[in-house]
C-alpha cells in the first residue's frame, strides 16, 4: 500500500474546515493507504501558547480524530513530540535549504500581513514540515490549497538534499487535494481558520454552534426580495446536504420571502444531524482516556521505528559518526 501522511496543529478547537478539508479525507483513505497522522504540537509552539492550553488542545484533537472515524487498527496516530527524529532531521535539512526558498512561503507572508508577529519557528515552519513528511517516505500528503506551496517546498528541499549528496535518499511526495472542499468558507466568507476567528466548531454546544452559524455574513437584501443563491450560507449548507437539497435551498432564495435567518436555521439542523453520531462517540472516548493514551503510545512506537530507520540512513549520508 502507498503511504499517506499528514499532521494538524493542536493550536485550538477543531472546526468544520479541518474536517472537510482534511480529516474526512483521512478517514476515506484508510482502506487504500497506510496512514500516518500526527498532532503537530511542535508546530503549535510557533504561536507561543500556554502550556496547559496546548496540552488541553492536544487531547481535544486526538479525541476529535478518533470520534470522526480514524481507526487506530488501520492508521497510525501519534504526537509529533513523541518522535524526536522529526526535529533532528529538520536541523539537517535546514543546512541544505536556501534562505530564498523559505522567504517565498505564502503562509508566512499572509500571517505577517494579518498582524501575526513573526518568530523563527513560524519562519522555518516549512523545514520542519518537510522533515515531518520526508522521514516517513510518504507517497501522498492530503493538504488544503493553502498548504500546497509548503508541499512544493518539501519537494524542493528533498531534491536539494538528493543533489547535494548525490543519492536518492528522499522520495518526492505528491499532494492529494479534494477540490470541492479544499477551502471551506468561514463565517465571514474568507477561508475558515482559527487564526481569523471565523469558525464553526463540530463539538461545541448546540447553543454555541447556533451562535456561530447565525454570525455567517450575508448581504442586506430585504426578506421579500429574491437573493443570490450562491451565498455564504448556501456554500456551508452544501457541505452537509445532497445536491437536490442544495437546489431546493437555492430555489427558496430565488423566489423571495425567504430570509437568511431561515436558511441559517436549516443549516443548523443539517449540521446537528450530520455530527450527531460523532458527538456521541466523542463522549464515549472522554470516559475512556486510558484507551486514548494507549493509542498514542502505540502510534509513537510504530512511527519511531519507521522514522528511526530513515534517520540512520540520513545520518550516515551526511557523515554523522555513530559510536554506539
Amino acid at each position: 500500500m502507498k503511504r499517506s501522511l499528514s499532521g494538524i496543529q493542536p493550536s485550538g478547537v477543531l472546526h468544520i474546515g479541518n474536517y472537510f478539508g482534511a480529516i474526512k479525507q483521512f478517514v476515506e483513505m484508510q482502506d487504500d493507504y497506510e496512514g500516518l497522522y500526527f498532532l503537530a504540537n511542535y508546530h503549535a509552539l510557533t504561536s507561543a501558547p500556554k502550556g496547559e492550553d496546548l496540552k488541553k488542545n492536544t487531547i481535544g484533537v486526538i479525541l476529535d480524530y478518533l470520534a470522526l472515524g480514524l481507526d487506530p487498527k488501520k492508521s497510525t496516530l501519534f504526537l509529533q513530540s513523541d518522535v524526536p527524529e522529526h526535529t533532528e532531521l529538520s536541523w539537517i535539512l535546514a543546512n541544505v535549504t536556501p534562505m530564498g526558498l523559505i522567504e517565498r512561503a505564502h503562509s508566512y507572508k499572509d500571517k505577517v500581513a494579518k498582524g501575526i508577529k513573526p518568530n523563527m519557528g513560524l519562519f522555518t515552519y516549512p523545514v520542519l514540515m518537510a522533515a515531518d513528511i520526508l522521514i516517513y517516505d510518504a507517497d501522498v500528503v492530503p493538504v488544503g490549497k493553502d498548504q500546497k506551496q509548503h508541499l512544493e517546498i518539501t519537494r524542493d528541499i528533498a531534491t536539494k538534499f538528493n543533489e547535494t549528496y548525490e543519492k536518492e535518499i528522499f522520495k518526492l511526495p505528491e499532494p492529494k487535494i479534494v477540490e470541492s472542499v479544499a477551502i471551506v468558507p468561514g463565517t465571514n466568507g474568507d477561508k475558515m481558520s482559527k487564526s481569523y476567528g471565523n469558525v464553526i466548531n463540530m463539538f461545541a454546544s448546540k447553543k454555541e454552534v447556533k451562535k456561530q452559524i447565525m454570525s455567517v455574513v450575508t448581504d442586506s437584501t430585504p426578506l421579500e426580495e429574491p437573493k443570490n443563491p450562491d451565498n455564504n450560507v448556501t456554500q456551508l449548507y452544501s457541505l452537509f446536504a445532497t445536491p437536490e437539497e442544495v437546489e431546493i435551498l437555492k430555489e427558496k432564495f430565488r423566489a423571495g420571502n425567504f430570509g437568511y435567518g431561515h436558511a441559517k436555521n436549516e443549516l443548523l439542523d443539517k449540521f446537528m444531524d450530520y455530527f450527531a453520531p460523532y458527538r456521541a462517540k466523542r463522549e464515549e472516548l472522554v470516559n475512556n482516556m486510558d484507551y486514548v493514551y494507549d493509542i498514542l503510545k502505540e502510534g509513537a512506537e510504530k512511527a519511531r521505528k519507521i522514522a528511526g530507520a530513515k534517520l540512520e540512513i540520513v545520518r550516515d549520508t551526511v557523515g554523522l559518526l555513530k559510536r554506539s
